[in-house]
């Protein structure tokens, strides 16, 4: 075996020269603002019109997960076998379609229906966009080019709901809706212009067939020391993230003693985090492996949430809140990287669709246990006990993943 050079990471600007990703990404920057301001008119019809419970305000949020977690993988196994570039103009199209009935929902039930089945679409669509992107981008832009939809994420977290909430006050939420439904539109013409090259298995044709494929694809996972440790650390991370962010309103009530302004302050300071910090995700990949990179997010992470935690004032909480986001950045985008760089092209579907299911599965207990085991032993000790697991898991991954090839080399037959 010999080491040979490989091309220096991509920047953003490079990486959105790309035409293909150029268009994903301009249609993916609609599609999800429209998704932001459809979430926030559901809970404002639960929450106003329809004067829901805290659990049925609670269940919004298990029909959107639920489908990640169970029907992903199955999905994946689908896109490693179908066009690509279909299945995300289809998706958009049939999601449009039940967007647009939200305009008509008259309870809980049937916008719990519509959410689930929204969410079920949307399974195809995001392994299909991993492959999408693993396709069109080459391997020295694709942490720049997973950077630069992270940050889309990111962005519309902390301008969508002011946005939302005008909206919704000025033309009720089925402006929400409309415009939802339109993004989508959007997105589909977007990715009708992109050139998509990639060669496609035959289709399958049984029940034994697709399982033997999510086999496969579960055992590649399992075997592969830098995918299961991504995979484990990825769901560490969410899960943390996600029972922290369950809980922070409570944490600013009886901690701080503090308001609703100080609560939406500090949540917009998460997305102000990871936005920072997908800046200078590139710039690292010059000097550290993406594996050492998932190591560092994580104990980040639990440092984060430490501080929150060992100090309980606003200045620390500001501190602790642009320290998450800063490092779940760096958990989030170099674990999608790898995920493209070590899955064979003809598993990428199965893999992503995979972690997509272990990730919202753990968001879903996160959020489940999170206020049970705080009510028993108390918010900042549950803080606590979180940075302890990422610190663990992060040290195991540390000399787990120690060898791991440096940046700047690839390894290449002799």
């Amino acid at each position: 075996m010999a080491t040979a050079p490989t091309a220096p990471p991509l920047s953003f600007k490079d990486v959105l020269k790309i035409h293909g990703l150029r268009r994903l990404w301009i249609g993916q920057l609609v599609s999800v603002f429209g998704d932001f301001l459809a979430i926030f008119a559901i809970f404002s019809i639960i929450s106003f019109r329809m004067h829901g419970t805290p659990t049925q305000v609670s269940l919004v949020l298990i029909s959107y997960f639920l489908p990640f977690a169970f029907i992903a993988p199955i999905a994946g196994v689908f896109v490693d076998r179908w066009n690509v570039k279909r299945t995300m103009i289809a998706s958009d199209l049939i999601r449009s379609v039940f967007c647009f009935l939200f305009l008509f929902v008259t309870n809980v039930w049937e916008i719990y229906a519509l959410l689930f089945a929204l969410s079920a679409v949307s399974t195809f669509f995001v392994p299909a966009q991993q492959v999408t992107i693993r396709t069109i981008v080459p391997r020295e832009g694709l942490m720049s080019a997973n950077g630069v939809m992270q940050q889309i994420f990111f962005g519309m977290q902390i301008i969508s709901p002011g946005i939302a909430g005008g909206l919704v006050s000025l033309f009720g939420p089925s402006s929400c809706f409309w415009l939802d439904t339109a993004s989508f539109f959007v997105s589909a013409f977007m990715i009708s212009g992109i050139a998509i090259h990639r060669e496609v298995p035959p289709a399958l044709n049984s029940v034994s067939s697709v399982i033997h494929e999510m086999n496969s694809g579960a055992k590649f996972i399992f075997t592969h020391a830098t995918i299961s440790f991504v995979v484990t650390a990825t769901s560490a991370g969410v899960f943390a993230l996600r029972a922290f962010g369950a809980l922070i309103a409570v944490y600013v009530r009886d901690v701080l003693k503090g308001g609703v302004g100080l609560f939406r302050a500090l949540g917009t300071l998460t997305g102000v985090g990871m936005i920072v910090g997908t800046q200078f995700i590139h710039r690292f990949a010059r000097q550290r492996s993406k594996a050492h990179m998932v190591v560092g997010g994580l104990m980040g992470i639990g440092i984060a949430i430490a501080i929150v935690g060992l100090i309980p004032n606003t200045a620390a909480a500001i501190v602790g809140m642009l320290g998450l986001g800063f490092c779940a950045a760096f958990l989030i985008v170099p674990s999608q990287t790898l995920i493209q760089e070590e899955t064979p092209p003809a598993m990428l579907g199965r893999v992503g669709g995979s972690m997509m299911s272990v990730m919202m599965t753990a968001q879903v207990v996160g959020l489940t246990v999170a206020g049970p085991v705080a009510q028993y032993i108390g918010i900042r000790n549950l803080y606590y006990a979180s940075a302890v697991l990422l610190f663990l898991i992060a040290a195991v991954g540390h000399f787990k993943l120690r060898n791991h090839a440096a940046p700047g080399t690839q390894i290449a037959n002799a």
